[in-house]
């Protein structure tokens, strides 16, 4: 099979890798000639401007930033064949699947979320998530399913508006976070300080923040401009904080107990197993101290 990388960045250049890997032609593709040369010269694939790219493709995987992602459809979609594969990797699904349904009409179409980031070093373990829409778009995704989970990945099955829901939750509410954190912490003019003397439940909140800071901005403002239900979350997110500072600041600690063993409660309902987290904890900063 012979695939068209569409989209030379980070993850793009990580499914090039990986489709290599596993014994594919791989033709890449980017507006950005300078990428598409390094591209070249690590991997050793064949190289092209979008439309030949598309062209000479039997399975054409989009790897552009969302922003982009109408654009370079529009720009390939008359050059796309009757039985051609259509699939991108967007961290929000319902507008690609609706941009890639609008243009292409002759192939089949899927809309995929692999559920990590560049830095993975193999798909073994790893969650990957497909939104097919019609039988179509079905069979393809069982098929490219059990291939996937062949190599060891985790499948699952969405509609893009449940994808999008879940994911704001999954990806929008984290990476808000820790931009919100991030300022909070910088703000208090002790940053420095309290990351020299922080004890482990801190040194793994910072390794997560500083991560998240440190991704593509425009990444990640996209996911956050574009996941529908973030901002209903925010505000949820700020009445809860609103809560729990009244709590704090009426020094009600009997009030504070009751409010921490009912959370407690609840937890224990929908994850039973969630006090082994204090011991992950510990085996994960373990990682981080040993591989930083």
């Amino acid at each position: 099979m012979r695939i068209a990388v569409i989209g030379a960045g980070r993850m793009g250049r990580w499914f090039a890798k990986f489709f290599l890997e596993q014994g594919f032609t791989i033709v890449a593709s980017d507006k950005n000639w300078e990428k598409l040369q390094k591209l070249k010269e690590e991997l050793s694939v064949e190289i092209a401007d979008n439309v030949k790219a598309v062209k000479s493709a039997d399975r054409i995987l989009v790897c552009v930033p969302i922003d982009n992602f109408e654009d370079v459809i529009r720009e390939i979609s008359a050059h796309i064949k009757p039985g051609q594969e259509v699939m991108d990797i967007c961290s929000v699904k319902e507008a690609p699947v609706n941009i890639m349904h609008k243009y292409i009409g002759n192939a089949v179409t899927l809309g995929t979320h692999p559920m990590f980031g560049p830095g993975a070093k193999s798909i073994k373990g790893q969650n990957f998530i497909l939104t097919p829409t019609n039988a179509k778009e079905q069979a393809l995704a069982r098929d490219f399913g059990k291939w996937l989970e062949s190599k060891g990945a985790n499948v699952f099955f969405l509609t893009p508006e449940e994808h999008d829901k879940i994911m704001s939750i999954v990806i929008g509410l984290p990476c808000f976070l820790c931009h919100v954190v991030c300022d909070t912490l910088l703000s208090t003019g002790e940053f420095e300080k309290a990351k020299e003397v922080s004890g482990v439940s801190y040194r793994l909140l910072l390794n997560l923040i500083e991560a998240v800071v440190s991704e593509e901005t425009e990444l990640a403002a996209s996911v956050q401009m574009n996941l529908p239900d973030l901002d209903d979350l925010g505000e949820l997110l700020s009445r809860k904080i609103g809560e729990w500072l009244d709590i704090i600041r009426r020094k009600n600690k009997t009030e504070l107990v009751e409010k921490i063993t009912t959370l407690k409660s609840e937890l224990a309902k929908v994850d039973p197993h969630y006090s082994k987290a204090y011991k992950c904890m510990y085996k994960m900063l373990e990682v981080v101290n040993g591989e930083c």
